[in-house]
C-alpha cells in the first residue's frame, strides 16, 4: 500500500499517461466508504481501468474484501484526515493538509494519477484543484460544467453549475470556449452551438452581467472559433437548440437543482400512474422498456460526475449523494477528460481569448 507526501511544488501537469490510476476520495459524500468503494470495483472490472483509492487504510480494506477483486488494480493511499460536508471548504483544504480529496489532486499533479474524483464537498474540490493543480494560465475562474439530456436524445453541456456566483463578463466568454473545448474532446463535437442563458433571446434581455457578457462574447466569437447563436431561455435547456449553455454559477446551480428535481417528480409520478390499478398496472409492464429508457437519460448517476474545467489537470466532482453505478460512471468520465488531454486542448483555446481590456478595446 503506497502513502504520499504533501508538497508545495506547482507544476504543469503533462499529458496522462492511459495506464494511470484514477485517483478516488473513497470517504466522500454520503455513502462512503461502501458505495464509493464498490463503484472503483465495478469500474476497475467494467472499463479495465486501475483505482487508487484514497482515505484510511482501516476503512477502505474491508470494504474492498467484500468483493471479487481478482485481477483488478485497486490499491489505497492511506490518510486519515478527511473534509466534511459542512467543513469550510478553503480553510479544511489548508488546515487539513492530508486530506483525502487534496492527496487524490496531487498524486494527479505529480504524475502518479490520470485525474481526481471525488464525491465530497464541492467547495473543497474546487479548492484543492485550485490549489493543488493551479489555473490554466488566462483562466480567470475555473467553472463546474454539467451534461443534461435534450429532446431526441442529445445533450447539452452547462457551465457554471455552482463554482462561482458572482461573475463578470469575461468569465462567462472563458466559460464559453471551455465549454466548446469540452465537447470537442471528450464528445467530438466539431462545432458546437454556444448560448447564453437569459431571460429572452434579444440581445438586451437579462441582467446588467448577462447583457455585457451577450456583448463581449458576441464580438469575439469569430477571432476564437467560437459558433454563438445567442440568448436562450431556460424552456430552451432541454429542448436542444444550444450544445453549451453558459451562465453564472449561482443561476446554473439553481437550474441543476431544479432539473434533478424535476426528473425525480416526472419518474415518480409516472411509476404511481402505471402502477395505480390493475389494470395500469398491465400497461405498466408493457411500458416498462421505454420507462426504463426514459429514466435512464433523466438520472444523473448516468453522467457521474462533472469536470472542473480551467485547471491543470482533470478534476471530476460526483454528486453528494452518489452511489455504485455513479462513481463508476465518474471514473468513466475522468478517464475520457484525461485521455482527451482536456487541460491542455483548454490551454490552447484560451490562448486565442484577448484580456478583458483587449476584447473591450476592440
Amino acid at each position: 500500500m503506497a502513502d504520499t507526501a504533501t508538497t508545495t511544488t506547482t507544476t504543469q501537469v503533462s499529458a496522462p499517461a492511459a495506464h494511470l490510476p484514477i485517483a478516488l476520495d473513497a470517504m466522500g459524500g454520503d455513502y462512503a466508504p461502501g458505495e464509493i468503494v464498490l463503484g472503483a470495483v465495478q469500474a476497475a472490472r467494467e472499463y479495465g481501468v486501475s483505482v487508487t483509492l484514497v482515505g484510511p487504510e482501516s476503512t477502505i480494506a474491508p470494504e474492498l474484501a467484500k468483493h471479487d477483486t481478482s485481477g483488478l488494480t485497486l490499491d489505497i493511499v492511506h490518510t486519515d484526515e478527511v473534509i466534511a460536508m459542512d467543513e469550510h471548504p478553503a480553510e479544511a483544504v489548508r488546515t487539513k493538509r492530508r486530506n483525502s480529496i487534496t492527496l487524490c489532486h496531487e498524486l494527479t499533479r505529480d504524475g502518479k494519477a490520470q485525474a481526481a474524483v471525488s464525491a465530497g464537498n464541492s467547495g473543497a474540490v474546487l479548492a484543492a484543484a485550485i490549489f493543488t493543480l493551479k489555473r490554466v494560465k488566462g483562466i480567470e475562474r475555473p467553472a463546474f460544467g454539467g451534461v443534461f439530456p435534450t429532446a431526441g436524445g442529445g445533450r447539452v453541456f452547462m457551465l457554471d453549475i455552482g463554482a462561482n456566483t458572482d461573475c463578470k463578463p469575461s468569465y462567462l466568454l472563458q466559460f464559453a470556449l471551455m465549454g466548446k473545448v469540452y465537447l470537442q474532446t471528450v464528445f467530438g463535437d466539431i462545432n458546437p452551438r454556444i448560448a447564453l442563458l437569459a431571460n429572452g433571446e434579444e440581445e438586451t434581455k437579462g441582467d446588467q452581467l448577462t447583457q455585457e457578457a451577450h456583448r463581449l462574447i458576441k464580438a469575439s466569437a469569430a477571432s476564437v472559433g467560437l459558433n454563438f447563436i445567442g440568448n436562450v431561455e431556460g424552456r430552451d435547456i432541454n429542448a436542444g437548440v444550444a450544445d453549451v449553455i453558459v451562465c453564472d454559477g449561482f443561476v446554473g446551480n439553481v437550474v441543476l437543482k431544479t432539473l434533478e428535481g424535476a426528473a425525480k417528480m416526472i419518474l415518480t409520478t409516472i411509476r404511481q400512474e402505471l402502477t395505480s390499478d390493475p389494470l395500469s398496472a398491465v400497461g405498466a409492464l408493457l411500458a416498462k422498456p421505454a420507462f426504463d429508457r426514459v429514466r435512464k437519460k433523466l438520472d444523473y448517476e448516468e453522467y457521474g460526475g462533472v469536470p472542473v474545467l480551467g485547471v491543470n489537470g482533470v478534476s471530476i466532482i460526483s454528486h453528494g449523494s452518489s452511489k455504485a453505478k455513479a462513481i463508476k460512471n465518474a471514473i468513466r468520465v475522468a478517464r475520457q477528460a484525461a485521455q482527451a488531454n482536456l487541460p491542455q486542448a483548454i490551454a490552447a483555446g484560451i490562448a486565442t481569448i484577448a484580456t478583458p481590456a483587449e476584447a473591450t478595446a476592440s
